[in-house]
């Protein structure tokens, strides 16, 4: 089919192609990249770990070198960094640099260690004899402190407004303020911060830390995250500390109480309060430590931000704002007293993962006046005037604006957004009930710079009324940067990219990683943008491979399971969304495929990725019980027949209103995630080292193959439903029983393809398994005639109708350029992106064959007319890639990059394989 839009250009950022990579032969370097648990690298403040396990890379080393052995110094100090004791040097007990154990006597709240790291081994020569035994240098010292981790720890109240009898319309946020003083020079202050709801801290007028959207989602019955911030500077900015000083903080109401969840949604979900939670522990010259907390003495008031809410938009008057609330010596003439809640202090804990960051800024890629034409009675214009600004950014994010402008008191701009545009305007009908508006009002001073504080937005377009001056200066001011879009998710380090010679297919793994980033915003959502922005179970079981892939983002999917296992204990089956709100069809949750799914495959595909063991110990009990859940219900033959499931959901022939209306058996599908999920336990088992658990899980799974076979086959490999979902999971959860079965398999999904037209037929449940299937099969041409389809379904029809990110429904847009009819439409969906999984493993050709890729797969499959294409991955390792092109005369040249550490089992065509060392290499075929 045609192109209706133009491909837009990949959004700036640093090239990560293998021929950047650097060769990681040479002489032995010190370790680097080293990581405490899953944090992001370097230091780590407030860290929840008693005995953190260290991480660390080696970029360089001798060809054949291996690490044999590695240390750790731990210098303990005081919270201002003076060492209080002799370093200690301490033997590792496993030197491959992955998830080392913890070798000292574990920390305890408040502690803070400095860590370095150094590697020892030595080289094999061809004749296998063993070189001198080389020492790296220490790497860079790495600072990790421990949280407050003892409910004794804790003297902070949550403190909110005690409103008067007629309470402020529209749930206005409320700020919360004390001034205090200390009596000494400051060496050291932390802020530990939470609250119901969500906050912004600050002290003495300037902002706590550049978090957004504290303390983020969590079941927050259970347990509340508390982050922690050296505030430092922030008391000494003035002099040294002593004197007087002032805590405040701006709250909202966030998920806590907030608008949240479709169908109307709810609000008071947590509690009905909203209150700030902040311990701050000072440090003084003599060596005391002064606590200022949430209690009763603080006061509640408000300031310039009117009404703000995660769904609806942010709305402030600058008119209102009272410069110098959080300063001492402010006038809290007109504040409130507060009201004190219960203790937190045994829910609080500290944070596993990173948090919520501004990471990139956007500026517009076109700004469009729209006009208003008034016409007299005979039809002619006699009146243009500008009503509105469209402003595209090129690129749907999850985030919200900032303004820079001026203009008279009073005057009010109003910024509404959305993903796409439907008709020349902004579609706003996918955006169900939420509001997605913003408006500020200008104070009237000068320049004025505003971004919503508590407010996240999904959107690619904006509509911009009320700025002030001619349609023609607004315009000008906004291109040239007066309005920028302001990313924002939980932050992760990049590991992975891809690159194809068609455009087109990088930017479909392109917009594969940008609907993650989009919906990693605390937890794993479906989508940014609408009603919703649910962590769905589903979604990211589809996923997880992929976002392994993409990003470093086990911290984040670890506090996530860990609320997973929390509210599958409460609700006896994992929900269909994590955290769990109410919400008409689907509470109270029931046992249902590929959603409950995600208590196996998610932790079992971080594992593969990462080998964290720890994770597994921490879920095991959580997947064991959903697929003993699972067995409970199943029948003698062990075909899960007997409960509602959604089966291939949003497969391409459901209606529009009826997405559960998939062609392939929701039975079939359920039996097969049954038998997948029964067999990852096992393998889980044998990883733990519980041999007798891995058999009976093993033997399950053998037994529920049985049953698959016996129910949905006719025993020669033909599937009772004839469709691309059912032949794809038979053969990627190896149901098929034997060789020749699955080679019949694999005949029929392949007759599938090619009948269709070479068109997807597959939903949430078959398409992360559709292209593997067939290339593990021998039908890789068939895989990437899909790929290269334009017409709907397919990948690359998103991405022909200009797409940036991976959308909900294959036809989330039709070919006109209207948006699909159906109420649950979004352009911001992750799941069918997780054929990115296959181009980054299948088409550049990079797998991990052993968990943690200490040993990599490297055997790409070219075809689809593409003459090169590349995987690039930071592995626990170190850096890897395999990058391959094709010559005229049909030679293949294939690249690849192994880091020290890791080997390479490469396969080229022909059925050459060769085992390869750290290093670059060079192939061909």
């Amino acid at each position: 089919m045609p192109t209706l839009f133009p491909i837009r250009p990949l959004t700036p950022e640093p090239e990560l192609h293998a021929a950047n990579l650097p060769d990681p032969v040479g002489p032995l370097a010190a370790p680097s990249h080293l990581k405490l648990e899953q944090y992001l690298p370097g230091d780590v403040l407030g860290g929840a770990a008693t005995a953190p396990r260290l991480s660390w890379e080696i970029a360089t080393a001798p060809a054949g070198w291996k690490a044999t052995s590695a240390e750790l110094e731990v210098t303990r100090t005081d919270a201002a960094g003076t060492p209080l004791a002799t370093p200690e040097v301490l033997p590792l007990a496993t030197a491959d640099g992955i998830l080392a154990a913890w070798p000292a006597q574990p920390l305890t709240s408040r502690e803070r260690v400095v860590l370095r790291v150094r590697v020892s081994g030595s080289a094999a020569d061809d004749q296998r004899e063993t070189s001198p035994t080389l020492t790296s240098p220490w790497s860079s010292p790495v600072v990790y402190e421990v949280g407050l981790l003892e409910p004794s720890d804790w003297q902070a109240l949550p403190v909110g407004p005690a409103w008067p009898e007629n309470p402020l319309a529209d749930r206005r946020p409320p700020r919360v303020r004390r001034e205090f003083t200390l009596s000494g020079p400051v060496v050291a202050a932390r802020a530990y911060v939470s609250a119901h709801g969500l906050i912004r801290a600050e002290i003495d007028g300037q902002r706590v830390g550049a978090d957004e959207l504290v303390p983020g989602w969590t079941v927050y019955g259970s347990r509340i995250v508390a982050r922690t911030y050296d505030v430092t500077e922030l008391l000494t900015s003035r002099g040294d500390g002593s004197g007087s000083h002032a805590v405040g903080a701006q709250l909202a109401d966030g998920w806590y109480r907030g608008h949240i969840g479709f169908d109307g949604g709810y609000r008071n979900l947590y509690g009905d309060d909203v209150a700030a939670l902040i311990q701050l522990e000072v440090t003084l010259a003599d060596g005391t430590r002064q606590v200022i907390a949430t209690d009763s003495s603080w006061k509640a008031g408000v300031g310039e931000i009117l009404f703000t809410d995660l769904y609806d938009g942010e709305k402030a008057d600058a008119r209102l704002a009272t410069p110098g609330w959080s300063a001492p010596g402010f006038e809290e003439s007109g504040w409130w007293p507060i009201a004190v809640g219960a203790s937190d202090a045994e829910r609080l804990v500290m944070p596993s993962d990173a948090p919520v960051r501004a990471t990139e800024v956007l500026r517009p890629v076109e700004v469009t006046v729209m006009e208003r034409r008034t016409a007299d009675l005979n039809g002619k214009v006699i009146e243009i005037s500008p009503e509105r600004l469209l402003v595209d950014f090129g690129q749907n994010i999850s985030g919200r604006v900032r303004m820079q402008v001026s203009g008279a008191a009073g005057q009010s701009v109003t910024i509404r957004h959305a993903e796409v545009l439907d008709g020349g305007e902004l579609g706003m009908r996918t955006l169900r009930e939420a509001e997605a508006t913003d408006v500020y009002t200008l104070r009237g001073d000068g320049l004025e710079e505003w971004e919503p504080a508590f407010a996240i937005h999904g959107f690619r377009y904006v509509d911009v009324t009320g700025w002030p001056g001619r349609a023609d200066e607004a315009k000008a001011a906004i291109e040239n940067g007066a309005l920028v879009a302001v990313v924002l998710h939980t932050q992760m380090e990049r590991l992975g990219a891809f690159a194809a010679s068609d455009e087109r297919v990088t930017r479909l793994h392109e917009n594969s990683r940008w609907s993650m980033r989009d919906n990693f915003v605390s937890i794993p959502t479906d989508c940014p943008q609408r009603d919703e922005r649910l962590g769905w179970t589903g979604d990211i079981q589809a996923f997880a491979p992929t976002a392994a892939f993409h990003y470093s983002c086990t911290g984040l999917l670890s506090s996530w399971l860990t609320d997973l296992a929390v509210e599958q204990k409460a609700h006896g089956t994992v929900p269909w969304y994590v955290p769990v709100i109410p919400g008409g069809f689907w509470t109270p949750p029931t046992p249902a495929a590929v959603w409950g799914d995600a208590a196996t495959v998610v932790p079992w595909e971080l594992y593969r990725a990462t080998a964290d063991t720890g994770l597994l110990r921490q879920q095991y009990d959580s997947a064991k019980g959903w697929v003993d859940l699972v067995d409970s219900l199943a029948g003698e033959d062990h075909v899960w027949d007997c409960s509602m499931q959604l089966g291939d959901w949003l497969d391409p022939s459901a209606p529009p209103e009826a997405p559960m209306q998939a062609m392939t058996d929701p039975h079939l599908v359920a039996t097969a995630f049954f038998a997948h999920s029964a067999r990852i336990v096992s393998q889980w088992a044998q990883v733990l080292d519980k041999p007798q658990e891995a058999a009976h899980y093993g033997q399950l799974a053998d037994a529920i193959g049985e049953g698959f076979r016996a129910r949905y086959t006719d025993g020669v490999g033909h599937l009772s439903s004839d469709t691309q979902t059912a032949y794809a999971l038979t053969i990627a959860f190896d149901l098929a029983g034997d060789e020749e079965r699955r080679a019949v398999a694999g005949k029929r999904l392949a007759e599938l393809v090619e009948a269709s037209g070479g068109n997807v037929a597959t939903g949430f449940a078959g398409t992360p398994a559709l292209t593997a299937a067939l290339s593990a099969t021998g039908h890789a041409e068939q895989a990437y005639r899909l790929l290269m389809e334009t017409s709907c379904p397919s990948w690359l029809y998103a991405v022909t109708m200009d797409a940036t990110t991976t959308w909900e429904r294959w036809d989330s847009m039709l070919p006109d350029g209207s948006i699909n009819p159906g109420g649950m439409t979004s352009f911001n969906h992750y799941a069918l992106g997780a054929v990115a999984a296959w181009l980054e493993q299948v088409v550049g050709g990079l797998t991990p064959a052993e968990p943690g890729y200490r040993v990599i797969e490297v055997a790409p499959q070219p075809g689809g007319g593409l003459s090169w294409a590349e995987s690039v991955h930071r592995t626990p390792f170190g850096w890897a890639a395999s990058s391959w092109r094709t010559d005229d005369d049909g030679t293949l040249s294939l690249d690849v990059v192994v880091p020290v550490g890791a080997t390479a089992r490469v396969s080229l065509p022909g059925g050459k394989s060769v085992r390869l060392g750290h290093g670059r290499h060079h192939l061909s075929a």
